[in-house]
């Protein structure tokens, strides 16, 4: 019977031969959630079952050939909470959560202890859920169009009794607008892939779906749509929030100001890069 030791020497090695960008981190995750076990190190002669070390090889296995990570242990951590996702359904990351605590920032300063917020593109409802449960007074509306990521959606609704509301519809539609009035807050993770970064990206992120990744050409398509139709979903003085890519800083922030949005300010998540903005529907 093999140790956890031997076994994850093995499975390191196949990852490093794969080109798996963490291969310590991954395989300690693979093997922690088969094993259920935490700090992993510390079990090293600990035997592996023969069913055990099956699975662990498979799992690492699929993770060699580019499946990514998130979609292999089925949960992921965001702002503390773990989202259920897997195919069909963008992988929450840490950089949205600087979404998250900019929204919750803008609550706190402007006394908005149960505001109307709807979430657009709201996919696996991190975003929503998490607001809701920092949020609980909150009335929180999370937009999604995707059949399979609906179902992440109200899965993890489920698993907290979020008290949200769900609509499958496309943000990008009039008529979806149409049917909010008064929000106070309107936030947003949409697609904003360049056709280029379609084109380079990496298998893992391939593996996500597109509509959630791509948005045109210069990746600007969405904003250039959603900042005037839901501009009258937002209540006189109320607020939008994004989140973008790398280097589009500019160009949504100009966006905004075109559309009749103002009080811009722009912050830099975790690593440093500018990757959310708020700003406030001008009052007449």
């Amino acid at each position: 019977m093999v140790s956890i030791g031997e076994l994850m020497a093995e499975c390191k090695a196949e990852l490093e031969r794969s080109g798996v960008y963490s291969p310590d981190f991954d395989a300690r995750c693979i093997f922690e959630d088969c094993l259920e076990l935490r700090n992993i190190y510390l079990h090293r002669e600990k035997p592996v079952s023969a069913a055990d070390a099956a699975k662990i090889r498979r799992m690492i296995h699929r993770r060699a050939q580019g499946e990514p990570l998130q979609y292999l242990l089925g949960s992921w951590d965001f702002f503390g909470y773990m989202f259920r996702i897997g195919e069909g359904v963008l992988i929450p990351r840490s950089d949205t959560e600087t979404l998250v605590e900019q929204a919750l920032d803008i609550c706190t300063e402007n006394g908005m202890k149960s505001p109307e917020i709807a979430d657009l593109c709201s996919g696996s409802g991190c975003i929503a859920i998490t607001l809701k449960m920092e949020l609980p007074d909150a009335e929180i509306h999370a937009v999604e169009l995707s059949d399979k990521a609906l179902k992440y959606l109200e899965y993890n609704k489920n698993q907290y009794s979020a008290d949200i509301t769900v609509h499958c519809a496309d943000v990008l539609n009039p008529e979806t607008a149409a049917r909010f009035r008064n929000l106070d807050m309107i936030v947003s993770n949409p697609p904003y892939l360049t056709e280029s970064d379609m084109e380079e990206l990496q298998k893992e992120v391939r593996c996500e779906p597109e509509m959630a990744l791509y948005g045109g050409y210069d990746g600007l398509d969405f904003y250039r749509t959603m900042c005037p139709v839901w501009r009258e979903s937002l209540r006189e003085g109320g607020f939008i929030l994004f989140e973008f890519g790398m280097g589009q800083h500019e160009a949504v922030s100009e966006i905004l100001k075109n559309n009749g949005y103002e009080n811009i300010q722009l912050r830099r998540d975790a690593a440093g890069i500018i990757r959310t903005v708020s700003a406030r529907k001008k009052r007449r």
